[in-house]
């Protein structure tokens, strides 16, 4: 016997509600009206999604679909979710990743590799700032030399 009641719809939305997941909209800008869908967004950039069938009340989950809306939906185990959905508790979900001191942005390595012609490997070496004050000489070279040509 398991020391959780069987989860039931109502179950489900008062996690979501409990998590703060979002209500989506669909493209008139109202919620989607067949199911309940909520998003989650992680601090990786994952989107969590999931649906609850309306309507919502009692009506209990088969052992499998529970199980599968916990692993791949909810991404949480059972004891997680239930002391979500009991004791407002939420779940610990994946670290914030701490963001590279140093690293070119894709824009600037893009235009400074294939418009300036700056070798990857060196151009993977700079910083943002770096990479921007050539970019920024380019295009003032540049618009001395329309500005020349026009006189």
């Amino acid at each position: 016997m398991s020391k959780h009641p069987p989860a039931s719809r109502t179950h489900h939305n008062a996690f979501c509600e409990a998590e703060r997941w979002t209500l989506v909209r669909g493209a008139t800008g109202k919620t989607v009206s067949h199911h309940r869908t909520y998003e989650l967004p992680l601090r990786s950039g994952r989107i969590l999604r999931t649906r609850i069938s309306r309507p919502i009340d009692k009506s209990e989950y088969r052992p499998s679909m529970w199980s599968h809306i916990l692993r791949y939906q909810l991404e949480v185990d059972t004891d997680a979710f239930w002391r979500c959905v009991s004791g407002g508790e939420l779940p610990e979900r994946e670290p914030t990743r701490p963001r590279p001191d140093s690293g070119l942005s894709f824009y600037l390595l893009d235009q400074i590799t294939r418009m300036l012609g700056v070798d990857p490997r060196e151009a993977a070496t700079m910083t943002d700032a770096e990479a921007q004050a050539i970019l920024n000489q380019y295009w003032t070279t540049r618009a001395d030399e329309a500005e020349a040509f026009q006189r």
